[in-house]
């Protein structure tokens, strides 16, 4: 479980501070106590993917034989406002010739079936990895364009350009009535383990406890699991000592969610967006020996303005405006290269991808 540990309070950064962590702009008034090493070497890059026409999300970077940059990513027509990703999602593929752009949309490589299928109403939360020689798109599907039908999928291909064989059935489902995660499945996080095994992480929540907030700022308590096969495509078994990523006991229902995994230095690396363990406008890093039992979080990234990037105001339909989301790193040689988040704003003020360089 999370190592604990008490909050510091009331305390604003010093210039020395300021200039450690590497920001510029407006701060949101932590303690330099408070910041990972990793938030110390971001640099923003801008934003990318605007597409007027859609909202985009979930902007998931991999590095091609090609030697391009593509990306997967969540869109969903404008007109359905922020809130059609729950029901009306799709995930399209675009490529450029390095991280900044520009990209290229090339193709929608998995979109809503229709009814009776598992993912009908919704294809989203895409996250792209090279495994045992093949390209696995990771994602969440829905049936009824609602949380409660949430699962997470795995299409795979032999080529970062298809064909996408698309599963039938999803990769993993809730738990039974009653348990921590018996409302969905969604938000998947996947490393390959250096015993050979498949780890999956996955986000969820009770559904008596997502009822009973209803009128909360943030309903339910999101937490994530693991599960574990001895073969990609399964079968996944749950861990017993899930969840493994559980904020509860700190109160104030604090919890987080879009959980991006990878090792490095022979530790598990975790990237989060923050719901409100610190804030709602910040992202989490988290690590761990065995990637079971995680650290305390510190704070992985911050919003937009505070990297000193100028916006226009925030419309009043866009009520996350500026916080940087979903946030996956492509990598080279195991190594951060670049962090790409998705944020609302952008052309169109709908939603688009913002990168930033790791340094």
């Amino acid at each position: 479980m999370l190592a604990r540990r008490t909050f510091l309070t009331g305390l604003l950064l010093t210039p020395l501070t300021r200039a450690l962590a590497g920001f510029t702009g407006r701060l949101i008034d932590y303690p330099k106590a408070d910041f990972s090493k990793f938030s110390k070497h971001l640099r923003p890059v801008g934003r990318a993917l605007e597409l007027p026409e859609y909202y985009v999300w979930c902007n998931s970077p991999i590095y091609g034989p090609d030697g391009l940059v593509h990306v997967f990513f969540s869109r969903w027509d404008a007109k359905k406002g922020m809130g059609g990703w729950l029901n009306g999602s799709e995930i399209a593929h675009a490529v450029a010739k390095k991280p900044e752009g520009p990209y290229q949309v090339l193709e929608t490589v998995l979109a809503p079936r229709g009814p009776g299928h598992w993912d009908a109403t919704t294809c989203h939360n895409p996250s792209i990895q090279f495994v045992d020689g093949k390209y696995c798109l990771f994602f969440m599907g829905n049936s009824n364009g609602k949380t409660d039908t949430k699962r997470i999928g795995l299409a795979t291909a032999p080529s970062l350009n298809g064909p996408w064989t698309r599963p039938d059935q999803p990769l993993l489902l809730p738990g039974p009535a009653g348990a921590w995660d018996d409302h969905c499945t969604t938000n998947p996080a996947f490393i390959k383990h250096p015993n050979g095994q498949y780890w999956l992480y996955y986000k969820s929540w009770n559904t008596q406890e997502y009822e009973a907030a209803k009128g909360q700022e943030i309903r339910g308590n999101r937490k994530y699991g693991l599960a574990i096969a001895d073969k990609l495509e399964g079968p996944y078994v749950k861990f017993k000592g899930n969840p493994v990523i559980d904020f509860s006991r700190q109160g104030n229902n604090k919890q987080f969610e879009d959980a991006f995994v990878w090792r490095q230095h022979g530790k598990f690396r975790m990237l989060a967006r923050d719901m409100g363990v610190y804030s709602q406008e910040v992202g989490l890093y988290l690590e761990s020996e065995d990637g079971k039992a995680w650290t305390f979080p510190k704070i992985a990234f911050l919003p937009i303005r505070d990297y000193g990037v100028a916006e226009p105001p925030a419309p009043p339909k866009l009520k996350r405006y500026g916080r940087l989301e979903r946030p996956q790193l492509l990598l080279r040689d195991g190594k951060p290269e670049y962090l790409f988040c998705a944020s609302q704003g952008g052309q169109g003020m709908t939603a688009s991808s913002f990168i930033l360089k790791v340094e």
